[in-house]
C-alpha cells in the first residue's frame, strides 16, 4: 500500500514481450482512471517500450 492508500496491481512472470506489457499497462490505465506519474517495473525492455506508447508522460524507474 502506498502513502495514498492505493495497493498497486504486481504481476511476475518470466517473459513478457512488449504486446503483452502495453495490454497490462492499459489495463491498468482502464482501472484506476487516470496515468500514474512514475511505474516502477522490471529491467524488462518491453516495459520502457509499452510505457512510451501508452504513457508517454509518466516516469520509469
Amino acid at each position: 500500500m502506498n502513502q495514498d492508500g492505493y495497493v498497486p496491481d504486481k504481476i511476475v512472470q518470466i517473459r513478457r514481450n512488449t504486446k503483452a506489457a502495453k495490454r497490462f499497462l492499459v489495463r491498468l490505465l482502464k482501472k484506476k482512471g487516470k496515468a500514474p506519474k512514475r511505474i516502477i517495473t522490471e529491467k524488462l525492455r518491453s516495459y520502457g517500450a509499452a510505457r512510451r506508447q501508452v504513457m508517454p508522460a509518466a516516469e520509469h524507474r
